[in-house]
Order: C-alpha cells, then sequence, then structure tokens
C-alpha cells in the first residue's frame, strides 16, 4: 500500500470544544482580575490593619489558584491536541480540571464551615463599616468574573445543543468550574453584606457566622455536583443512554445485530463509538458507518463486522 492512499485513511484525535479558545482567553481575564484583587486586599489589609481584609485576600488566593488551573489545562489541551501519547486526544483534560477544581470547592466550603462554626463559639468584634465597603469591592469583581465566563457558557449550551435536554453532554466542565469559583466567591460576598447589615443596623452579630453557614452548604453541593459529572466523564459512563440506543436503532437493519457497543464522551460535543456487528450477510464497515452519520456529536466511530455462524 502506498503512503499517501493509507494517510487517506487516518485522521487525527485533536477533539477539542468549539468554544475552547474563546473559553480560555476569558479564563485568563478572570485569572488576571482576581489576581490584582487578591493583591490589593493583602496588601491593603497589611497596611491599614484589616485581619478581614487580609483574610477574604488569601480566600480569594484559593480561586485564583483554581482558576489558573482551568487557564493551563486549556493551553495544555491545545498544545497537545494532537499528540500521539494520548490515545484520544487532550479533550478530556477539561474534565480533569474540573474535578480538581471541584475538589478545591470542597475544601473552601469546609473551610468556611469550621471558621463559621470557631464564629459562633466564639464571637469578635466586627468593624462592620471597613467588613461592607470590603464585601462591595469583592463581589463587584466578583460579578464582573462571572459575566465574562457566563457569557461564554451560555453561548457554548446554544451553539452545541439547540436540544436543551441533552445539553449538558456538550458542556466545558472546565469552564464550569470556573464559573463555580467566582459564583462561590459572589455568594459568600451577599450573604457577608446581608449579614453585616443586619449586625451594622440591628445588632444581630450572630447572623454573620450563620450566613457563612449557609453559604459552605450550597458551596458544597455545587461542588458535590461537579465532582459527580465530571468523574463520569472520567471513568468513561455512557453519557446520553437515548443517543446510545439511537446509536444501536441505526446500525441495526435487516438481519444485522449489534453484539457490543460502547459510547463514552472525548471532549464537550465530542462522542466515541466502538461497536461490533453480526450479521448473516455482513457488509463493509463503511456501510455501518454511513448510517451512523445523522447522528450529532458522533467524531470517533470504529466498527466491526462479523458473520454469524449457523452450527
Amino acid at each position: 500500500m502506498h503512503t499517501h492512499s493509507l494517510q487517506h485513511w487516518q485522521h487525527g484525535h485533536g477533539f477539542l470544544g468549539r468554544q475552547h479558545d474563546e473559553n480560555e482567553y476569558r479564563t485568563w481575564l478572570v485569572v488576571g482580575l482576581t489576581a490584582v484583587t487578591m493583591v490589593a486586599e493583602i496588601v491593603g489589609g497589611s497596611l491599614f490593619g484589616s485581619m478581614a481584609l487580609v483574610a477574604d485576600g488569601w480566600h480569594m488566593a484559593t480561586h485564583a489558584g483554581a482558576l489558573a488551573i482551568a487557564a493551563l489545562a486549556y493551553r495544555f489541551a491545545r498544545r497537545f491536541a494532537e499528540d500521539e501519547r494520548f490515545v484520544f486526544g487532550t479533550g478530556k483534560l477539561g474534565d480533569l480540571a474540573g474535578y480538581t477544581s471541584a475538589l478545591i470547592l470542597a475544601m473552601v466550603a469546609l473551610l468556611i464551615g469550621y471558621e463559621s462554626v470557631q464564629r459562633l463559639l466564639q464571637p469578635v468584634a466586627i468593624s462592620f463599616d471597613a467588613a461592607i465597603a470590603i464585601a462591595g469591592v469583592g463581589l463587584a469583581v466578583n460579578v464582573l468574573s462571572a459575566w465574562l465566563l457566563r457569557e461564554t457558557h451560555e453561548h457554548a449550551e446554544h451553539t452545541h445543543a439547540p436540544d436543551r435536554h441533552h445539553h449538558h453532554h456538550h458542556r466545558d466542565h472546565n469552564l464550569s468550574a470556573a464559573y463555580l469559583h467566582v459564583l462561590a466567591d459572589a455568594l459568600t460576598s451577599i450573604l457577608a453584606i446581608v449579614a453585616l447589615l443586619a449586625g451594622r443596623f440591628y445588632g444581630w452579630v450572630w447572623l454573620d457566622p450563620v450566613m457563612g453557614l449557609v453559604g459552605a452548604v450550597v458551596i458544597a453541593i455545587w461542588s458535590i455536583g461537579l465532582l459527580r459529572t465530571s468523574a463520569g466523564v472520567l471513568l468513561d459512563t455512557v453519557p446520553d443512554v437515548a443517543l446510545k440506543a439511537r446509536v444501536q436503532q441505526a446500525l441495526e437493519e435487516g438481519s444485522d445485530r449489534v453484539s457490543d457497543l460502547h459510547l463514552w464522551r472525548l471532549a464537550p460535543g465530542h462522542f466515541g463509538v466502538v461497536a461490533a456487528i453480526v450479521a448473516d450477510a455482513p457488509q463493509a464497515p463503511e456501510v455501518y458507518k454511513q448510517r451512523l452519520a445523522g447522528l450529532p456529536g458522533l467524531s470517533h466511530v470504529t466498527v466491526e463486522v462479523h458473520a454469524c455462524r449457523h452450527d
């Protein structure tokens, strides 16, 4: 076989989400925004003796680290997309980064919960005016960051999935993780502002740690959801039971029967299929691949065909 004819049958494995580059760009913007705010809070708190400001700065540092993981995952995935060491490309790197970020988010929830319980047991004096101002600045930064990430998130879902029932199979878990980190920060800022205003005007000092516990629970629920979905992709669980049924139905015509079928997610909006067909009158694999041509997202299809034995 000539080399040029062999190349005709070969294909790449660079499976990346359609919004990969745009998502990377916006994530780096949010990393920069979060890092600048973090440094300003830590330096400002140290200069002016505000422990609340220093604490919030280090809290933002954990989120800046998680966001940096997301941004680096995009860069690494793009750089090594065609590297043959990655059997099906680097599309799952975003899911790995999302899983890692979800673990960080869970630890943040535990730390907030622990600190809130400590404050309930041992109340401390609060400088309400300064704390409200700090929380307000933090909220503004996080709302801007969430807007940057949310706009891309919504655009990706509408682009890939007119059928809303299946939109989560096209979701970029790396972007979702970054989005949840800034949402978590925004949530803690909102709850803090409500509690601080109540303490400032009504003397409800106890509400501050209670709101902290509420925020910790909500963040923990978010992290568990992201852990579940990203782990499912990493473990190659069937991403769409309905799509798998449609694949089998499309392949089984006449006496053709599917004896083995695997469907898994390669990257946002990309699925892999391996199918074994048993038939009385087997046809070429290309015939069966053509039957799947109308199904969405099947980026890597392998079909093996066996003649049915009549013993």
